[in-house]
């Protein structure tokens, strides 16, 4: 079993920042790229900023300048600075991950989420 679990969100007001941090366990081979994606009320899930285990790293447009996506490979946790945060960066985020485990190809896996909610 492998699980994702995010933790770091909450309320905030605008122009503040929080750390959003996400934690694989379980029986971990590998991990590929990892991420984060977001959704609003009404809305589809977004990509916010991804990390492959290369560090190359892809952000939202709306996000740039403002939110920096980071891993820490010894301990399988990717995480999600975010500053200037805006009411529109309310939403729930999710972690996301390639995963290998021992003997298996990689498969993708979600964590269950966290709130951040921005107000004006």
């Amino acid at each position: 079993q492998v699980q994702l679990v995010e933790s770091g969100g909450g309320l905030v007001q605008a122009g503040g920042s929080l750390r959003l941090s996400c934690a694989a366990s379980g029986s971990i081979f590998s991990i590929n790229a990892s991420g984060w994606y977001r959704q609003a009320p009404g809305k589809q899930r977004e990509l916010v900023a991804a990390i492959t285990s290369g560090g190359r790293i892809n952000y939202a447009d709306s996000v740039k300048g403002r939110f920096t996506i980071s891993r820490d490979n010894a301990k399988n946790t990717v995480y999600l600075q975010m500053n200037s945060l805006k009411p529109e960066d309310t939403a729930v985020y999710y972690c996301n991950a390639d995963i290998s485990r021992p003997g298996t190809l990689y498969l993708d896996y979600w964590g269950k989420g966290t709130l951040v909610t921005v107000s004006s």
